[in-house]
């Protein structure tokens, strides 16, 4: 057990580095609510990069010749109507699907040259949010959150334990540890996710729709809580939204998808300045624009058998 109110003691405790890759991350586990940012090098290489990218789904194209930089350090959103190929993004970043053209680099290496050895190397760096969360509904929060510990360490179950209280405890659930996923709100389990996101300390996490089905009480504690764990363990973020106000409010940069690659791409403020008519539409809510509400299809008249009638 670790002392409370003890934290400079209880980090000394701690095995070094090489032997417990954890350990750089655990000071601010003791001090959830007082994150230091994390400042990454101006001239730091981006953690995830997009070199005219081409990917459909059989006859379907969804990226033709799109890049992106992701920046060490930040946290970006990729936004755009339903569609337009934001999941596929991640999908692609995580090596679930490859790139039919161009290259997609993670941590300085290309992901679709990698084996499926390299690959689990690879996510082992990575946290993932998946849509509501994606809890493991037969295993407590507490168990949920220890699964990758079990699964790619060899740690003891005392120290997966520590470790454990404390992820829960920087999202504020460590009284939380034994419910089952059914008896926690839906914001709960979000921050529950969240919690199992970072076990690993991995140095970019990705979030599917976090903010979807949420209340606002909770998005914005969501939200609060993405903002806070970036900067004060140093990660990259990448975020997937459509929460217009709560991911301007937290994102450091923000690309809007459509069209097969990326029509906007800046900080929030540049973003809200474009004069890109779908952009204007997505940042404005609004329902006419290059959006349709009709999917395309036969005409009224077509399908009811009434065109050219007098």
């Amino acid at each position: 057990m670790w002392a409370q109110g003890r934290p400079l003691e209880c980090l000394a405790l701690l095995p070094q580095p090489a032997a417990f890759p954890f350990r750089r991350h655990w000071l601010f586990l003791f001090f959830p609510a007082m994150p230091q940012p994390f400042d990454a090098p101006q001239d730091a290489a981006p953690l995830v990069e997009l070199r005219g990218v081409r990917f459909g789904y059989g006859a379907r194209p969804i990226f033709n010749e799109l890049s992106l930089a992701v920046p060490r350090g930040s946290v970006t959103a990729l936004m755009g109507a339903s569609g337009g190929g934001k999941t596929t993004l991640l999908r692609l970043i995580g090596g679930q699907a490859r790139a039919q053209a161009g290259q997609v680099l993670v941590f300085g290496q290309d992901v679709g040259q990698m084996n499926a050895s390299q690959l689990y190397t690879m996510r082992r760096r990575m946290g993932m949010l998946f849509q509501f969360g994606a809890l493991f509904t037969d295993l407590s929060v507490f168990e949920n959150v220890a699964f990758p510990l079990r699964e790619h360490t060899s740690l003891p179950e005392e120290l997966i334990r520590d470790i454990v209280l404390m992820k829960l405890g920087a999202v504020g659930l460590r009284g939380a540890r034994r419910l089952m996923p059914g008896e926690v709100s839906g914001g709960m389990a979000r921050r529950v996710a969240l919690a199992r996101a970072i076990a690993l300390d991995p140095e970019l996490v990705m979030y599917d729709e976090p903010f979807a089905g949420l209340d606002p009480i909770s998005l914005h504690t969501a939200a609060r809580l993405i903002r806070q764990l970036n900067d004060a363990l140093g990660i990259t973020s990448i975020i997937v939204s459509h929460d217009v106000a709560e991911t301007f409010e937290i994102a450091d940069r923000i690309a809007i998808l459509a069209d097969g690659g990326i029509i906007a791409d800046g900080t929030p403020a540049e973003v809200a300045a474009s004069e890109h008519p779908l952009v204007r539409q997505f940042i404005g809510v609004e329902a006419d624009g290059p959006v349709q509400f009709h999917y395309p299809g036969p005409t009224v008249e077509q399908d009811f058998g009434t065109e050219g009638a007098a």
